[in-house]
């Protein structure tokens, strides 16, 4: 947990330097008592933590041309850096650890066996972060997982898409022609079946397992030389694999889109560490999410509202229940809980930051004939796609 810093603290950064080699001048920030220490900032720095008379010196990774804020969290008393601790489905080499460090640069992945594993490991305090996947271009979105942010109170605080690249790995040496078996995650078995069959392995067993990197760790500790495992070609290089075939997946444009987890909701790097209300200056993104007891009349009405507004939907997403309402934990202004039910859920990506007034005059309207309406994050957007092979 971060130390808990007194008045006097300051967290100091002296004269740093572009990646151009100019020097550039960085002020010196007070630390307010309780105020958990945080410094983000864009460019490559020198920085110095001053506490209790004592210095500790942050080294800043500098990839500057990654457009992204690289953050760090002093705790401790002793002032030394620790990483920022993302968890996330699946052990080492899993699609979901990349878009973990995609998102934080060098932090330490907390792995889980299911994805309700990792929210639990953010609110238990084992990590800070929590990364989730909620659509694919293949296979669509991932209900189950949007409804698992209506059981937990995480806020949404980034976004990541990354360009999976599904790849056949085998034991060292064997050959793609002495594979009887081909292991991986459910829908990794289902992306590639056309792209198996072109391998001329659309005979073999296909068996399931929990994660595309677990079935990699299965076939290196086993050393089984007929089974062959579909996943990344970092697992490969993890588990010391050999890779036959690369791009297994039936269509070329693989895209998943990940959602970064927090307790709590993000802030305006611009001002941090005095608790700073999410400005406008940015392309922003707001996730919504809208329940009703009436049916899907609703829809009309928040379509309206979101028209009158001027303001773009990326995302609506109508999730009927059927025999079996979604229970959904509703958090009123006072922090009190209560898990309601109910037979239809909107999900709704907007264009706006939560604290644009076109933004909260909408979001005013829709409270007023929906029976429930919660913001699951407001966050910076980022269409930029990234991809894991150099």
């Amino acid at each position: 947990m971060a130390a808990k810093l007194s008045a006097s603290t300051k967290l100091c950064f002296g004269s740093g330097f572009n990646t151009d080699g100019r020097s550039r001048a960085i002020e010196s920030l007070p630390v307010w008592p309780g105020v958990h220490v945080h410094f983000y900032q864009k460019r490559r720095c020198a920085a110095e933590l001053i506490m209790g008379g004592k210095q500790a010196t942050l080294a800043v990774n500098g990839n500057s041309n990654r457009g992204r804020d690289t953050k760090w969290a002093a705790e401790g008393d002793n002032g030394v850096r620790k990483k920022v601790r993302v968890a996330y489905q699946g052990i080492p080499g899993a699609f979901s650890e990349a878009a973990a460090t995609t998102a934080h640069p060098g932090c330490e992945g907390v792995p889980c066996k299911g994805y309700e594993d990792a929210i639990w490991a953010v609110e238990s305090r084992k990590a800070d972060r929590a990364i989730l996947p909620v659509e694919g271009t293949l296979e669509g979105n991932a209900v189950r997982n949007y409804d698992l942010l209506l059981h937990h109170s995480l806020h949404i605080v980034e976004e990541i898409r990354l360009f999976v690249n599904y790849c056949l790995l085998v034991a060292p040496g064997v050959r793609k022609e002495q594979v009887r078996r081909v292991m991986s995650h459910p829908m990794a078995l289902a992306h590639c079946s056309h792209g198996l069959k072109k391998l001329g392995l659309d005979v073999v067993t296909r068996e399931a397992v929990d994660d595309t990197a677990g079935a990699a760790e299965f076939v290196h500790s086993r050393g089984l030389k007929d089974t062959a495992a579909i996943a990344s070609c970092r697992a490969a290089e993890i588990y010391g694999l050999d890779v036959v075939a690369r791009n297994v997946q039936d269509e070329p444009w693989n895209v998943t889109r990940f959602l970064v987890l927090a307790r709590q909701p993000y802030t305006d790097d611009d001002n941090v560490g005095v608790g700073a209300i999410v400005g406008v200056n940015r392309a922003w993104k707001t996730s919504i999410v809208i329940a009703h007891e009436g049916g899907l009349d609703v829809l009309l009405k928040l379509l309206s509202v979101f028209s009158f507004h001027n303001i773009s939907l990326t995302k609506l997403e109508v999730n009927p229940q059927g025999s079996a309402p979604l229970r959904v934990l509703d958090i009123d202004a006072k922090g009190g809980a209560a898990v309601r039910q109910f037979e239809y859920v909107f999900y709704i990506d907007f264009e706006a930051s939560e604290a644009d007034p076109h933004a909260q005059r909408a979001l005013e309207e829709v409270r007023r004939f929906a029976t429930f309406v919660r913001v699951l994050g407001c966050y910076v957007s980022r269409p930029k796609i990234h991809t894991l092979d150099p």
